[in-house]
């Protein structure tokens, strides 16, 4: 029932087909399973198809090795009329120490969908519940002010001829 979830946590493995020349999980695979919390969460918020917008923030600050246990959290932390912010950590902990570490995070928003046209549908509205919701709800509303901006500059920018 669309409006009940509003978090998603995913936990795995890392694998050694996950991991890059230097031994550990390359960037596009981490992106990769955040992607997919994202759309898990933002689905199960709005019972509707949903579409990655934007990625904002993503800091890869730690890295995930092989046999490291991954868990990927999406958590809703705002919703527009037809959109959904989510904040997504990605954290790696090594089994053997119990060391927990951030690896990854970002700020993700999804647009749900209706299946026949394709078009924007409304999704419920969230309301935070505390403090952190709230914090976390403000950080999603300068990214969309700072978003604007920046596709403000990008459509303003003369674009010059591809060269041949």
């Amino acid at each position: 029932m669309p409006g009940q979830q509003s978090e998603v946590t995913f936990r795995f493995l890392a694998e050694p087909t996950d991991v890059n020349f230097g031994g550990k999980v390359h960037g596009g695979m981490v992106m990769k399973w955040i992607d997919q919390a994202g759309y898990a969460c933002a689905v199960g918020w709005s019972g509707a198809y949903c579409v990655t917008a934007s990625v904002s923030g993503i800091q890869f600050v730690k890295p995930i090795l092989i046999g490291d246990l991954v868990t990927v959290r999406a958590r809703l932390i705002h919703t527009g009329t037809t959109s959904m912010h989510l904040a997504v950590d990605v954290q790696a902990s090594d089994l053997r120490t119990g060391e927990r570490r951030l690896a990854t995070s970002c700020v993700m928003v999804f647009v749900a969908l209706d299946r026949p046209d394709g078009r924007p549908t409304a999704v419920p509205t969230w309301t935070p519940r505390n403090e952190e919701d709230q914090r976390l709800q403000e950080h999603a509303r300068r990214l969309m002010e700072m978003s604007k901006a920046m596709e403000a500059q990008v459509v303003a920018m003369p674009s010059e001829p591809a060269s041949d």
